[in-house]
């Protein structure tokens, strides 16, 4: 697999409002056990779409990862134009500085919402621009990940991954 789509829960799906929330290490230790492993089958490419919780503390486990990897690259593609804009300005700062970590930066629409047709665009080439995908996620919880979770179900070869509730409360660090 070269090109892995992250996503997983919002912050607020996870009840996490504040930067040094316990659960945000143990989803960022789990996140980089998973990438490691990618990145010994030849991962070359983590694609994010920039959505606070989940997206974000991917982006900062990738950039900690390169110090390792430099080979590792870093993409977000913003399912549209002025992905964040309405963010609170502590939420657009956080994007900014998830922005110049990557190495890749783009929307799929390079015009302003306007649909949810916009989304769905989004999901499918997500879909078709990765070989899989790692979500935290836990589908007896579903959130806002349940829609890629459920078209990427229906993909052939595409190699979906999930970590759940479970998952992150077993996982022992090393």
């Amino acid at each position: 697999m070269k090109n892995l789509y992250v996503s997983g829960y919002r912050s607020f799906e996870l009840s996490i409002f504040q930067e040094n929330d316990p659960k945000i290490t143990r989803i960022k230790e789990v996140l980089k056990s998973n990438l490691k492993e990618q990145l010994e089958e030849g991962l070359e490419w983590v694609i994010i779409s920039g959505n606070l919780g989940v997206e974000q503390w991917t982006a900062s486990v990738v950039t900690g990862l390169k110090e390792e990897y430099p080979e590792l690259k870093l993409g977000i593609i913003y399912p549209f134009k002025d992905f964040g804009s309405q963010w609170k300005e502590n939420n657009q700062e956080k994007k900014i500085a998830v922005e110049a970590q990557a190495d890749f930066v783009d929307s799929v629409s390079h015009a302003p919402y306007q649909n949810p047709g916009q989304l769905k665009n989004h999901t499918q080439f997500l879909l078709q621009h990765t070989d899989g995908a790692i979500l935290v996620y836990d589908d007896e919880f579903p959130g806002k990940t349940e829609f890629f979770y459920k078209e990427a179900l229906k993909q052939e070869n595409y190699q979906l991954s999930t970590i759940s509730f479970d998952d992150l409360q077993n996982f022992e660090s090393y």
